[in-house]
């Protein structure tokens, strides 16, 4: 792993040092205060933990010199410490390396899911709805606001399409790796010979995006009103509430009917069509960097088959870390912080590894 020099922990004290004493002056404006706040609440666990490094080698290197002591019990005891100590180095320089690596600006924001049956017919739509009812567990059990932005819902059940908003700490860097084709193998309700088909859908996890963040021509955008449709005849509008809007730079077409108001449906509408251009604009960026790091965790292809969940076996399967846990159905039911985390230290773990190589 990379060292960091004692140069630059000495640096990164002194910015916290130097923010806290701007912070302490008493002639800042409301703005320039609120500023450094932000910036000081970023600096200061990195500034602890490369304290906790900067302790740790100065105990490191008096416990060296005592290996060398004319006493042997002093010595015998400065070898044990000296093993405990670099143990606790060791976390200690990883800890720290992981805070200073290059974070997602989109990590403390939103997420908005996108679900979609794929193959499988309605069985596929099944599974859809059961991966939309796991990822609302989880969100509540995290304290998360889940909301329903839009969703298409044939007769047999489930989903043909969902997507959600969901709103609270760190939403984004939580649930981003859950970007893929999620496959699923069971026998469904509908087979009579009680044989295991296979069944897919897909989950797209895109970063919220704010209004400053994407500016909209109203020139470049072609909106359609029209009468919305509901599966059966339940619930459809009498009035002409739905809306179709095009962004016709991208082509990109959002469709919203769930409300009532034409009102309300243009805003949900507006709101998935500034996250998704705000979402490729992210990747254009990402696919630009020169020398792009091509994550095998979070490669964002949605394309990709990134996990299994197989009913006869009771496991559910990552595919890109190679971890299979026997634990389905409380997965199912929201208990999701096993996969997650270990898709992030995959995710850590590798991006270190990519400071090393370079």
């Amino acid at each position: 792993m990379t060292r960091i020099s004692a140069e630059r922990i000495a640096a990164i004290e002194a910015r916290r040092d130097e923010l806290q004493a701007a912070m302490a002056a008493g002639d800042l404006s409301a703005d320039q205060f609120v500023r450094l706040s932000k910036d000081y609440a970023e600096v200061e666990p990195v500034a602890a933990a490369a304290k906790e490094v900067r302790r740790l080698r100065s105990e490191k290197e008096a416990l060296e010199h005592m290996t060398h002591d004319a006493d042997e019990e002093l010595r015998l005891m400065a070898v044990e410490e000296l093993a405990e100590n670099q143990a606790k180095l060791a976390e200690a320089e990883r800890d720290l390396a992981l805070k200073l690596l290059p974070r997602d600006a989109a990590d403390d924001r939103p997420a908005m899911l996108e679900i979609r049956a794929g193959t499988g017919g309605d069985e596929a739509a099944l599974f859809a709805g059961d991966l939309l009812r796991m990822y609302q567990r989880y969100a509540e059990a995290k304290g998360w606001r889940f909301e329903m932005v839009s969703a298409t819902a044939p007769e047999m059940g489930g989903f043909k399409e969902a997507i959600v908003s969901v709103n609270g700490q760190g939403v984004f860097a939580r649930l981003k790796f859950e970007s893929g084709v999620h496959r699923v193998q069971r026998v469904p309700v509908t087979e009579s010979g009680g044989r295991i088909h296979t069944s897919a859908a897909t989950v797209a996890v895109l970063p919220e995006a704010e209004d400053v963040d994407v500016q909209i021509e109203e020139k470049d955008l072609r909106i359609d009103i029209y009468r919305a449709s509901g599966p059966g005849g339940q619930g459809v509008n009498t009035t002409d509430s739905a809306v179709r809007i095009t962004h016709l730079p991208t082509g990109i077409v959002v469709i919203q009917q769930d409300e009532r108001s034409q009102i309300k449906n243009r805003a949900k509408a507006m709101k998935v069509l500034r996250t998704r251009l705000y979402e490729a604009e992210r990747e254009r960026l990402a696919s630009e960097r020169s020398g792009a790091r091509k994550s095998m965790v979070g490669s964002g292809d949605r394309s990709e088959r990134i996990r299994t969940y197989n009913f006869p076996q009771g496991r559910v399967t990552d595919h890109r870390i190679n971890l299979t846990l026997h634990r389905l159905p409380e997965i199912l039911e929201g208990q999701l912080d096993e996969l997650l985390d270990a898709l992030i230290s995959e995710d850590e773990a590798e991006r270190l590894a990519s400071l090393d190589e370079a």
